[in-house]
């Protein structure tokens, strides 16, 4: 049996807005930009072939690392 005393609220618990994480999102994708196509150019010098992932994809790999950690805080 539902517990109906408790006041729920009509909105999703828990989930940011689609709006402010897509802000947050680009925000921190192009400030991990320039990071990363350092860290991109200083692994192709010393390895001497290009990585895999290119610096968009590490960006955005870390932005999407990066953001859900601020929601769940």
């Amino acid at each position: 049996m539902a517990d109906q005393t408790t006041d729920v609220p009509l909105i999703r618990a828990g989930r940011p807005p689609r709006t402010e994480f897509c802000v947050y999102f680009a925000i921190i994708f192009l400030a991990t930009l320039p990071l990363a196509a350092l860290t991109w150019a200083l692994a192709a010098l010393k390895g001497g072939r290009l990585p895999e992932k290119g610096p968009v994809a590490r960006a955005w790999t870390q932005a999407r690392i990066i953001t859900p950690m601020i929601f769940s805080a």
